[in-house]
This record gives C-alpha cells, sequence and structure tokens, in this order.
C-alpha cells in the first residue's frame, strides 16, 4: 500500500525536484554570466520617468496614470476574455452580448488613452 502511494505522487515529486533545480541552474547561470560594468545610464530610474531621490511632493505628470489605465484595460480584457472563449459553446446571446458591451467600454477608454495621447511618449 505504502509503494503505490509513493508511485501516484512519484511524478510531482520529480517535477517539483526539476523545477527546483532549473531554478538553481538559472540563478547560478545568471550570477556567473551577468555583466558587471554598471554606467550612470544603467543605475538611472526608468520606470516612473523621474530620479528617484526627488521631492516626494512634486506633481506627476498625467501620462503616467493614462499609462496605468491603459495597462488596466488591455489587462482586464485578456483576463475576462480566456474564460470566456474557453465556454464559448455553451453561452447564450445574452452572454455573447454582455461580453460585447463589455469589449465596447474597453474600446472606449482605449480611444480615450489615444486621443489624450497617452501612445505618444517622448
Amino acid at each position: 500500500m505504502e509503494e503505490s502511494f509513493l508511485r501516484e505522487y512519484l511524478p510531482i515529486i520529480i517535477f517539483l525536484g526539476l523545477a527546483v533545480a532549473l531554478g538553481i541552474i538559472l540563478i547560478v547561470a545568471a550570477v556567473v554570466l551577468a555583466v558587471r560594468n554598471p554606467d550612470p545610464e544603467k543605475v538611472s530610474a526608468y520606470e516612473c520617468g523621474f530620479n528617484a531621490f526627488d521631492d516626494a511632493r512634486m506633481k506627476f505628470d498625467v501620462r503616467f496614470y493614462l499609462v496605468s489605465i491603459l495597462f488596466i484595460i488591455f489587462d482586464l480584457e485578456v483576463a475576462f476574455l480566456f474564460p470566456w472563449a474557453v465556454a464559448f459553446g455553451a453561452m447564450s446571446m445574452a452572454a455573447f452580448w454582455s461580453m460585447m458591451i463589455f469589449l465596447a467600454v474597453l474600446t472606449i477608454g482605449f480611444i480615450y488613452e489615444w486621443k489624450k495621447g497617452a501612445l505618444e511618449w517622448q
């Protein structure tokens, strides 16, 4: 009985062992192969567009908020479209049209972003 129990969990143990081994190999490879010559451009702030040690009360450009709205639009769209597409064959027309309304609202948001110039970063 104990042998059959272990045999059932053997694929999971092998999978976990391979995952841990691959993780360790990739971390070691990154440490060994990484280029270590930072210059001011590489260590500068790049995510928010301003230096990290400026005044905390400085104003943000509205484009940062527009980019976040754009991300939410596409993130929600993809998150809701995959399960909807999987169950598409068993859906009613009401479910179809409710998704079309959802996509229309997201498209209106996307057009708003486009007209505000959020896609033209300078």
